[in-house]
């Protein structure tokens, strides 16, 4: 690496994209994937339909004991 480097002619944000959306990587318990693993075979589904749908019916349980 050089010491030093030269920014003069940069140009701020021109490769970021204000709209983008990332998909960020969720680490699931043992246990917890193999639940989650039954319940989408079960409906025939991926797991992240499965995840997002007990994560909403958390949120709704959540904001009814506030």
């Amino acid at each position: 690496m050089k010491k030093e480097y030269d920014f003069s002619r940069g140009e701020r944000g021109r490769f970021y994209p204000p709209k983008l959306k990332l998909n960020l990587p969720v680490y699931l318990d043992e246990e917890v994937l193999t639940f989650v693993q039954r319940i989408a075979r079960k409906r025939k589904t991926d797991l992240s339909s499965v995840v997002n749908q007990l994560l909403r019916s958390d949120m709704k349980l959540a904001e009814t004991i506030k």
